[in-house]
């Protein structure tokens, strides 16, 4: 059987280095990286590749950019489109790649362009600032979006307000590209809800929360054209129940087969491996584990669950780990890479 090749695309912010997306071949045998490219971008806040796999998106200063995958895994420059806002901090596609999403942290704007057929991004069908003020403590008195992610039956937009510590469900008008509320999914006070993922079926929505140190669990189902999410579950990612002032969560990727959840936790500098029940959506704990790195601002799984990379923000570095789940444990297997202020991590399968 001929083995699988991947890419891995790594957003960088540019702090002198003008290339904010750098490409590296994908060494599955021994669980590292060696660059191939890197594309001249400023600020790549975080990269989403579309659900048809051929094009790839990234935040900019200047808003977003749209660029073809090659068969190589290398990147063209499709073209670019303002948000008419500040800069954003992560961006995703519906399901049938129409529309693109937009998060704004900074001025709590979400906004909606849509997609060409060539992959190009097109106008913008709708903008939607969020309003109101949160626990009035340092960062969080105001709305900060920090991800909007599509459910699976491209209904329904989840939006992460860490401000405002709640998350926006909006229902879409998939012909005019525009938004409505249809729920809020509302948690405690300072738990900073960051980052969602969906299981492979799109039962179960996952969502972790950076000043919690939590992933809550819900489970997902429309009845007579309403929403309804179930909290079944909320386990930490930290260590036991005390962890470090300092400490946020910082990172949620489901494993390429849907059997793994992995978290990581700035601070405490770890990363938090669970098994997925594929029936009750629940996570068990497998192990948390030290990353070798200051601030893991992403981490992942490689496709083949046995290795790890952490992107570690801080100190400029991505380090990688042999992983064993059975035994639990994950052991450092090759040298670190430079890469200044690397922000997210993203797998890419080439074609034949």
């Amino acid at each position: 059987m001929k083995k699988k090749k991947y890419v891995a695309y790594v957003s960088t912010y540019t702090m002198g280095d003008k290339h904010g997306i750098k490409i590296y071949d994908v060494d599955m045998e021994n669980g590292s990286f060696q660059e191939k490219d890197e594309v001249e971008i400023t600020n790549s806040s975080y990269v989403s590749i579309s659900k048809n796999k051929k094009n790839l998106y990234s935040i900019t200063d200047f808003g977003v950019e749209a660029y073809h995958i090659k068969g190589d895994g290398g990147l063209e420059l499709i073209n670019h489109a303002p948000i008419n806002g500040m800069r954003g901090c992560y961006l995703s596609t519906d399901y049938e790649d129409r529309y693109l999403f937009v998060a704004g942290y900074h001025d709590g704007k979400l906004t909606v362009l849509r997609l060409r057929e060539d992959g190009a991004v097109g106008e913008i069908t709708d903008e939607v600032y969020h309003k109101g003020l949160g626990s009035v403590a340092e960062r969080n008195f105001r709305p900060h979006i920090t991800c909007a992610r599509m459910t699976h039956d491209n209904k329904y937009l989840l939006v992460a307000d860490q401000g405002m510590d709640h998350v926006n469900v909006y229902r879409l008008d998939g012909v005019r590209g525009t938004l409505k509320l249809a729920d809020v999914l509302r948690g405690d006070m300072e738990t900073a809800p960051r980052h969602i993922k969906m299981s492979k079926d799109g039962r179960f929505i996952y969502v972790v929360h950076e000043l919690a140190c939590n992933i809550t669990v819900y489970e997902y189902s429309e009845k007579k054209g309403v929403p309804h999410f179930e909290k079944i579950q909320t386990i930490e990612t930290t260590e036991g129940k005390k962890r470090n002032y300092f400490s946020s969560a910082s990172a949620l990727s489901f494993s390429m087969d849907y059997q793994y959840v992995l978290a990581s936790t700035a601070g405490e500098n770890t990363v938090t491996i669970y098994s997925v029940d594929q029936d009750s959506g629940m996570l068990a704990k497998l192990f948390n584990l030290p990353i070798s790195g200051d601030y893991p601002k992403d981490a992942s799984l490689f496709p083949d669950n046995r290795h790890l990379v952490s992107l570690n923000h801080e100190s400029n570095t991505m380090t990688f780990f042999k992983v064993d789940m059975e035994k639990h444990i994950m052991t450092m297997c090759s040298k670190d890479i430079p890469v200044d202020r690397p922000n997210c991590i993203t797998f890419h399968e080439l074609a034949d």
